[in-house]
């Protein structure tokens, strides 16, 4: 049997991946263009979509664990439900979902309720899962290095409520860890729940300081407009979209999102040492712009 890894070409997917490696387990990757995919020894490229249920089940076949991550689309939550009913159909014996810290709070933000709802059908039909709720990515202020380096400025609108930031190898060692237990058991195990969040609770003034201090140089931070933050989200993404990231800022200046000891202690015992730190990030990240 085999774990079938979704999202496989994405920032997590490829974290999953990496951190499965040398487990001895089959692994498969599912891709719309496995001729493109070049994931290497010991994975296999499964054609298929998460958007095409014909292609699910056929990807489906064979496979006894799930790794879900859904991205974001119109359609996310059809496509989730729709997945996890095919793995039930299949009998997978374990499933991990990725889905998203403070998700039963924010109910204005749609990827967070479509992502809880997702947990809800995991809830009350037993599925054998765990579920991973990821809080916002560190490794998305990489995309900050245009206006740090040029102007100075931090530019991501998040508030000085606090969130407990990610780095996405940990959670890509989480998922690992997670499916691994799961595919390596004699029978269906039962569900989990981790908080994937990171050690500290960052405001914006705490991260221009850490980057200030990186760099060598002042930073300020380039405020909470989200009108400016919806437009410039327009450019890459469709407009519905940029709209979600413009209503999960606004919920972060609101209200932040930071983790209990509890929950970083979870995680903890999860990965066997304590969650990255977004200094660390921000040190590594400021050596490699050196390189460049």
């Amino acid at each position: 049997m085999a774990i079938l890894i979704t999202g496989s070409t994405g920032v997590v997917g490829k974290q999953v991946l990496e951190h499965l490696k040398g487990s001895g387990v089959e692994v498969r990757a599912l891709t719309r263009t496995p001729e493109k995919a070049g994931f290497g020894d010991g994975v296999s490229a499964i054609k298929g979509d998460l958007s095409d249920v014909d292609s699910v089940r056929q990807a489906m076949k064979g496979v006894s664990t799930l790794f879900l991550l859904v991205p974001n689309a119109a359609d996310e939550l059809t496509q989730a439900l729709q997945t996890l009913s095919v793995a039930q159909e299949a009998q997978v014996k374990g499933v991990v979902f990725l889905s998203v810290f403070k998700g039963a709070d924010y109910v204005d933000v749609p990827h967070f309720t479509s992502k809880h709802t997702v947990e809800r059908m995991i809830e009350h039909t037993h599925l054998p899962a765990t579920i991973l709720r990821a809080a916002y990515f560190i490794q998305n202020d990489a995309r900050q290095k245009e206006p740090l380096l040029t102007h100075g400025v931090y530019g991501m609108p998040i508030g000085d409520k606090g969130i407990s930031m990610v780095d996405v190898r940990d959670i890509g060692e989480a998922a690992a860890k997670e499916l691994l237990r799961r595919e390596r058991a004699a029978d269906p195990l039962p569900q989990e729940t981790y908080e994937l969040v990171g050690p500290d609770a960052l405001t914006a003034q705490s991260i221009v300081r850490i980057w200030a201090e990186a760099l060598g140089r002042p930073i300020r931070y380039g405020g909470d407009d989200l009108d400016t933050l919806e437009q410039r989200m327009k450019a890459v993404a469709p407009a519905w979209l940029a709209y979600d990231m413009r209503l999960m800022m606004r919920r972060y200046q609101q209200d932040g999102a930071i983790a209990s000891a509890a929950q970083i202690e979870h995680l903890s015992a999860l990965l066997g040492r304590a969650p990255r730190s977004y200094r660390d990030f921000v040190v590594a990240t400021v050596a490699a712009w050196a390189k460049d």
